[in-house]
């Protein structure tokens, strides 16, 4: 008896589940944040070459397209139908962006459209009270504290659709291997202009630091554009519109606009708002390996802005 009472309790599936998580996320999290502690570091010391910032510069666009036209409005919401290789394209970008598997993403992504801003959704700021301390708390929630909450849903019901298809499943399945090509990706090319020491030069800036930069501009979606920014069109969600991070989140930040119409592959509803991942989709759609590009008719976007401005 004294032996069974040693010895440690063992998880359920779920609380171990939860606990594989939690080290996942930390991990994940901890990481590019050390990485890019340390790039800010050396710069200081030494600058920056300009190889390193053409591999940062370049690695967050491939991989924030990946995330925002690829994970978000290709995969999440079916905006634009694409090729296989598009799907591969798209799907492998996105992994290497290290924000979690294909599936995942979408399912978390869908969750929070059913209940956007009520309970249920996964990472809004409005669950924890509405005094400052409820607000600070739930702000910190959207941001990052959501991955590291023990929500026992099975997010996969959100993704039926994607587990059906065979491509998307391989994709899902390899995404620890995706993680690593970017990272080695930057590193060989950090290499081949930089030499021997190129390569961990490469892979901190156009790897780390790009991941870190890239994580906090889709967190910063989920926290700020649901507390902060202007909605032309009525709703029952706290999404608004934040044009100032419009190009860093490659036009993620119209989320008030997103939200209004969730199906389209543009979030751009006026001349001014600039939005480069609709512009890359309706590139694709120009050469021929995006089609049924969806999005609200100028009518649609006229007659809500009229019953916002009377309501």
């Amino acid at each position: 008896m004294e032996a069974l009472l040693d010895r440690p309790p063992v998880l359920s599936l779920p609380n171990r589940k939860f606990a594989i998580q939690k080290r996942f996320a930390f991990f994940t999290i901890m990481v590019p944040t050390v990485g890019f502690a340390a790039a800010m570091a050396l710069a200081a010391i030494q600058g920056v070459h300009p190889v390193e910032w053409i591999l940062l510069g370049s690695m967050y666009v491939i991989t924030g397209f990946g995330v925002e036209a690829g994970l978000h409005r290709y995969f999440s919401h079916h905006s634009f139908h694409g090729n296989r290789f598009v799907t591969y394209w798209l799907g492998i970008t996105g992994s290497m962006a290290a924000q979690g598997p294909v599936i995942f993403w979408a399912s978390i992504h869908r969750q929070h459209h059913a209940s956007t801003d009520s309970d249920g959704d996964p990472h809004s700021p409005w669950l924890d009270g509405r005094g400052p301390a409820g607000r600070l708390k739930g702000f910190i929630h959207a941001h990052v504290g959501w991955l590291f909450k023990n929500d026992q849903s099975d997010w996969s019901k959100q993704s039926m659709d994607l587990l059906k298809d065979r491509d998307i499943v391989r994709i899902n399945a390899n995404y620890p291997l995706y993680i690593l090509l970017g990272l080695l990706i930057p590193a060989a090319i950090g290499m081949a202009f930089l030499g021997p020491n190129g390569a961990w030069r490469g892979a901190l800036w156009g790897g780390l630091v790009r991941i870190f930069l890239w994580d906090h501009m889709t967190w910063g979606v989920n926290s700020l554009c649901h507390t902060f920014g202007s909605r032309p069109f009525r709703s029952r969600n706290k999404s608004g519109n934040i044009g100032w991070l419009a190009l860093p989140t490659l036009g993620g930040s119209w989320h008030h606009n997103h939200h209004t119409f969730p199906y389209s592959a543009k979030n751009n509803l006026a001349f001014y708002q600039i939005d480069p991942s609709g512009i890359f989709i309706s590139s694709l759609a120009l050469l021929g390996l995006a089609k049924n590009v969806k999005g609200p008719s100028p009518r649609i976007i006229e007659s809500l802005r009229k019953e916002n401005s009377h309501a």
